[in-house]
């Protein structure tokens, strides 16, 4: 469901074997989840799925946009 109904906030064209993207969905309880998934071409595939850490992270609140390190 986060998949599906997910917005991509960022892309890694160069990323080594695949292309992939980081995906911000929302579990079936509303929570807030990042994806991480690549694309081969005939299909996609989930690298890692996690719950953001708001004290860990370097996203903004929206958990859309990156915190850029100033410099």
């Amino acid at each position: 469901m986060a998949v599906l109904n997910g917005e991509i906030i960022e892309q890694y064209p160069d990323d080594f074997p695949f292309p992939s993207c980081l995906v911000l969905g929302r579990d079936d309880h509303g929570r807030v989840i990042h994806i991480c998934m690549s694309d081969n071409g005939e299909g996609s595939e989930i690298i890692t799925a996690y719950e953001p850490n708001k004290d860990k992270i370097v996203f903004e609140d929206d958990l859309r946009t990156r915190i850029r390190k100033k410099g």
